[in-house]
């Protein structure tokens, strides 16, 4: 069995140094390429394919979140572990949803890399232990979501796009009268008090 290869891309040099150091203690993998950001991340995986791609999600040029979706769509075999100091669930959420297979906060990374290239390297998903307060409330979150009815998710996405109450009515061919009716009963659901939290709250999920 041939190596298990890595790709680094981080904009950091001493940082890269500090994860090869910890990379080379994993039994048969290898790092075989870094880069600084995002497109010399994706001129590098056009020539060669490694197993895993670590990424920062903070890099110039191409941002990690837009190279998930790029590494995913181009080459899907390509795993993708994210390691990065944001704590925020949106970036945790994104990044889930763009395909990465893991998430590992930079302050978590001498004492669970090696864990988590292991974890990912045989199939699973990997998230860093001082983000499961976050996963718990994107749980809650999915939760509240999930008792909307598929009509209530239609408005609710049109609203997240801007889209008014008749532009809402005209798209979903319902008249503004039950639009006023499906926004009500949302707000009510995910308990929003006013039209301006309802939007705040679409636009954050970014419904699919």
């Amino acid at each position: 069995m041939g190596a298990y290869t890595i790709v680094l891309a981080d904009d950091h040099p001493m940082f890269r140094e500090g994860i090869r150091k910890i990379i080379e203690r994993v039994e048969g993998a290898r790092i075989t390429g870094e880069v600084n950001f995002g497109l010399e991340l994706l001129e590098l995986l056009k020539k060669s394919s490694p197993n895993l791609v670590i990424l920062d999600i903070s890099m110039p040029n191409l941002r990690g979140l837009e190279a998930i979706r790029e590494i995913k769509k181009a080459y899907p075999q390509v795993k993708v572990l994210v390691l990065t100091m944001h704590k925020k669930k949106e970036f945790l959420r994104q990044a889930l949803r763009d395909g990465a297979d893991g998430f590992l906060l930079k302050e978590d990374a001498g004492s669970e890399l090696i864990r988590a290239v292991q974890t990912v390297r045989h199939g699973g998903k990997y998230l860093s232990p001082l983000l499961a307060s976050v996963l718990t409330s994107l749980a809650v979150e999915q939760e509240k979501t999930e008792v909307l009815t598929m009509r209530e998710r239609e408005v609710l996405k049109l609203i997240s796009e801007g889209k008014n109450n008749g532009e809402v009515a005209e798209l979903l061919r319902i008249s503004i009268r039950t639009v006023e009716t499906h926004r009500a009963n949302i707000m009510n659901k995910l308990d929003l008090r006013n039209t301006a939290e309802l939007v705040r709250y679409a636009i954050q999920k970014g419904l699919d």
